[in-house]
């Protein structure tokens, strides 16, 4: 029933209790309970907005592939810490192969891009080398598929 619940929001946060809980086939009070739980396990931890990023200035979308310097647990996690208050960064991904953080930033045009690329991210002592690659297009899909412990 919790998953049922959990597709339903992921698809759409706006849905009433009541409507989840006919949906599901739950009394609205049982759905908004099993909701309530979801939320104080920390397994629904938040509903979020999709905004148009023209509507806000972003013209822009790039990707910052960061090859660091040292790879010691304390360097990363605190270039990690850094970069994630960038206002112009998304999101930030430790990742393994050629290079060691991804950074999915929005900017407004490419002189914002090389802004930020020379003034938050290649000055920076731990970073050795930053590639860019421009996002023309993207495809999202926003709710995660259920993948439970085999039987």
């Amino acid at each position: 029933m919790d998953i049922a619940i959990l597709g339903l929001l992921q698809n759409n946060a706006r849905l009433s209790v009541k409507e989840i809980g006919a949906q599901v086939g739950l009394a609205p009070s049982s759905t908004h309970e099993r909701i309530r739980r979801m939320r104080d396990a920390g397994i629904l931890r938040g509903m979020h907005v999709e905004v148009e990023p023209k509507a806000l200035g972003i013209g822009l979308e790039a990707l910052f592939m960061i090859e660091l310097a040292k790879h010691k647990r304390s360097m990363v996690d605190r270039f990690m810490d850094e970069i994630v208050k960038v206002p112009e960064v998304r999101f930030a991904f430790l990742v393994t192969g050629r290079y060691d953080v991804v950074a999915h930033v929005v900017v407004r045009d490419t002189q914002h891009l090389k802004d930020l690329a020379l003034d938050q991210f290649t000055n920076n002592p731990g970073v050795t080398r930053v590639e860019t690659s421009i996002i023309f297009e993207a495809r999202r899909r926003h709710a995660l598929p259920v993948l439970l412990p085999m039987a």
